[in-house]
């Protein structure tokens, strides 16, 4: 027969385990709850009308005239709209616009304005200056990589985005969710990323992230891609890139870590939050490739799947 501390101390373990169930479901259901959001969030940025679902083709520019239209004369071809847009004149590092025999199209638009001859801004992985080109459905713009220049075009009822069919998940695990210790580098080091279309270019790592997964630490740089935002960037691929997510890489977008990146301190990586690079969707990107620290030798089954059923 229980005495009335042994039944007091029973009474007390059991309403500590009951408190700790309830915790633990509470964390887990704000847990799923930010993750469906993160997700929709994802989809809808893909879907947008010039997100990476959008994007049908990447034009490689040659030194002089650079057509740009429906017509078969062109030397980029569009597969709809005005037989003549406009022409892409590359010297040196100078991509200018410039009009075609018969004039700019009447709704080409450069930047939203009415297109005029001029030189277009391309700077070396720095997509976002680039000046947007328009007209009806399309959008256009130059990138430069390396010593290379391309035309960038973007559909926004292409058939990636018209025959959309939905992302590919594993199931959420909490347990991929995961504290890591921030690990400073003073100064920030630089480190050269390949790319899947050839070309290289460098990107500076503030420090590296280190955790531990089923008792094994790991350590994974990210780099900064905008030292404007408060945004570090993973590029990592595992084990799972063989048979089920896609095969060059995945990547992880996270804040700073919670003292700056100039100080020690913690940052969460919520692998379930991996998300395809562009290339998984169009072969028409430059996506960069894992450093070979980022190359984990073991598989990490959440986050996206595959989109396409092969690589």
């Amino acid at each position: 027969m229980l005495s009335l501390r042994g039944f007091s101390r029973r009474l007390t373990a059991i309403l500590v385990g009951f408190l700790v169930s309830v915790s633990l479901l509470a964390q887990d259901g704000a847990f799923q709850k930010n993750l469906a959001t993160w997700r929709t969030e994802h989809t809808a940025d893909l879907l947008k009308p010039d997100g990476w679902l959008s994007l049908i083709g990447l034009e490689w520019l040659q030194p002089g005239d650079n057509t740009v239209g429906a017509a078969a004369d062109n030397k980029i071809r569009l597969p709809k709209g005005p037989a003549h847009v406009a022409l892409l004149h590359l010297e040196g590092e100078t991509v200018t616009l410039n009009p075609p025999s018969e004039g700019f199209p009447q709704n080409f638009l450069v930047a939203g304005a009415p297109a005029k001859p001029q030189p277009l801004r391309a700077e070396p992985n720095k997509d976002k200056v680039a000046p947007r080109m328009t007209i009806a459905t399309f959008n256009m713009y130059v990138i430069r990589r390396e010593a290379r220049f391309a035309l960038r075009i973007k559909d926004s009822q292409s058939p990636a985005i018209t025959g959309f069919h939905g992302l590919k998940w594993f199931e959420p695990d909490i347990a991929f969710r995961v504290v890591a210790r921030w690990i400073p580098y003073t100064p920030h080091k630089t480190i050269t990323l390949a790319t899947l279309v050839g070309t290289n270019y460098d990107q500076p790592v503030p420090g590296a992230a280190e955790f531990q997964l089923a008792g094994v630490t790991f350590r994974l740089e990210p780099v900064l891609e905008d030292p404007a935002l408060a945004k570090l960037f993973f590029i990592l691929r595992d084990t799972t890139s063989t048979t089920t997510t896609y095969g060059a890489c995945r990547f992880l977008y996270t804040g700073f870590p919670t003292n700056g990146l100039d100080k020690p301190g913690e940052l969460v990586l919520d692998f379930n939050r991996l998300e395809n690079p562009p290339c998984a969707y169009t072969p028409f990107s430059t996506c960069p490739l894992p450093p070979p620290g980022n190359r984990l030798p073991i598989p990490l089954p959440v986050g996206e799947k595959r989109y396409h059923d092969t690589n």
